[in-house]
């Protein structure tokens, strides 16, 4: 058998093993695994070999969680499919999935992934797509089950965000019984609007008594942990847990920050009920009082980064396997845009870039100081989600998967600068952080990306995942974007 690449010498961790061996690849997925003592002369022939030298080869990253070219209100992300593939390459990744979210009421949710799946197709990694709902009307059932014809099997839900992306909760009920009918997953960002409107009246009252701002009720950037409290978060996960049992849905729930909200979702799956925490790199490394620091808009999130007692809480969580996936939840604003309302959280633009630095940063939180196997980070940053989400042929390095591989040396470390980044902004909420866990060597689809700090832009070859139903019927090889 003559292969395009061997990868020789390598410790091949996937989620349930971690061996030593080769791994040979031909027409862009894994043809097979030799064990550490194969003979050299029984190794097939390979149009190129890259010598591993005892690191670490894990499965390609899925980050199921990203935004890309997003319209919210007034402000746009500033990358392209092809500066966020790019990224995501640099950083491990060679799955990611975005959402198909309406930017305004005179889109629908078909139109909005429907217009994603155009953008992607300059997209150099794998895509796939979760729908987004955010008014329900007679059209919405039909709409889904276009949306599964095309392969997307998720639609996502905000609770909170009114007047904008925010599904009220008559909608979501609805929504998750047509997503249970078509075995499909409901996304949800959970955090309960009425406390937050009211946090943020009380949080503008305080603040016009203490001085005069050129909006009444005004909240400055540095009050936004204070206007979505984790009371907000867990209210609002119970509610939606209570929901999907009474649909039968199976549900999934984004960025989760606190460790309340885990444990709701563990007790659901007690009771039977299908059903998922993520949480997010930033979520477990920086607490609140990054909104006291110097430039406080590089943290503009939702859910706002927790209390440092929240944090080691959820960290403790995440070590006992209490949450399935970690997503970046990658938005790609830049400092100006972000400054430009830091006056006032209401209006300024919230969300981090992430999709290139989610490898190091949770490799280094949850590997490197907290000592997690290695095994469970791979399920994590891949086999989970990939299974999760029903994407074939992801998250495992095993004969017949794709060839999506990440070598790196754990004990590498580089210090984290924004601007030298691929994300398309001029910031990283980790800047100045020595990290661990940066990639080496990234191999996409049986082609070798980046290696030794040398990216080799594939061109626009990324392929449209099909998320497959209980039945497996779904494209296994994908297709083309």
């Amino acid at each position: 058998m003559t292969v395009d690449l061997l990868i020789t010498n390598a410790t091949i961790v996937n989620a349930d093993s971690t061996i030593e061996g080769h791994i040979a690849v031909r027409d862009g997925r894994i043809a097979a695994i030799y064990g550490a003592g194969t003979s050299p002369g029984l190794l097939p022939d390979a149009a190129r070999s890259l010598d591993a030298g005892g690191r670490t080869v894990i499965p390609g990253g899925v980050d199921s969680h990203v935004h890309v070219e997003q319209m919210t209100g007034a402000y746009k992300s500033l990358d392209t499919y092809e500066t966020a593939s790019v990224a995501a390459l640099w950083g491990g990744t060679t799955t990611i999935m975005d959402f198909g979210i309406p930017a305004d009421s005179s889109e629908t949710p078909l139109e909005a992934a429907e217009n994603k799946m155009r953008l992607a197709r300059v997209s150099r990694c794998d895509v796939a797509l979760h729908g987004a709902v955010i008014d329900w009307d007679d059209t919405v059932p039909a709409q889904l089950e276009r949306l599964a014809e095309h392969g997307i099997r998720s639609v996502k839900m905000y609770t909170t965000n009114r007047g904008s992306t925010m599904a009220n909760g008559d909608t979501i009920v609805k929504v998750m019984r047509e997503m249970a009918r078509l075995d499909g997953l409901t996304y949800i960002h959970a955090e309960h609007d009425s406390i937050i409107v009211d946090c943020l009246a009380q949080q503008g009252l305080k603040q016009d008594a203490v001085e005069q701002h050129g909006t009444r009720g005004a909240v400055p950037l540095e009050h936004l942990h204070h206007t979505r409290p984790e009371l907000a978060e867990a209210t609002s996960v119970a509610e939606v847990l209570a929901m999907a049992e009474y649909t039968g849905s199976a549900v999934y729930f984004v960025h989760q920050t606190i460790p309340e909200a885990v444990a709701l979702v563990q007790n659901a799956r007690s009771r039977g009920l299908e059903a998922y925490s993520e949480t997010c790199p930033h979520y477990l490394t920086l607490d609140e009082d990054v909104y006291a620091s110097e430039f406080p808009e590089k943290y503009a999130c939702c859910p706002p980064i927790r209390s440092r007692e929240a944090v080691e809480a959820l960290l403790e969580r995440v070590r006992a396997g209490e949450v399935h996936t970690i997503s970046s939840d990658h938005s790609c604003y830049n400092l100006e845009q972000k400054r430009s309302r830091s006056d006032d959280v209401r209006f300024m633009p919230h969300g981090l870039p992430g999709i290139e630095t989610r490898m190091p940063v949770a490799f280094t939180t949850l590997v490197i100081e907290q000592g997690m196997p290695v095994q469970q980070f791979v399920e994590l940053f891949a086999t989970g989600p990939a299974r999760i989400n029903r994407l074939t042929g992801k998250g495992i390095i095993a004969p017949g998967y794709d060839a999506d591989l990440v070598i790196f040396d754990p004990d590498e470390r580089r210090v984290v600068d924004g601007r030298a980044l691929h994300m398309g902004t001029d910031f990283s909420p980790f800047d100045g952080m020595e990290l661990a866990g940066w990639p080496s060597t990234v191999v996409m689809g049986g082609r070798v990306v980046l290696h030794e700090d040398r990216f080799s832009d594939p061109g626009p070859t990324g392929r449209f995942l099909q998320c497959r139903d209980a039945n497996n019927k779904a494209a296994l090889d994908g297709k083309a974007l």
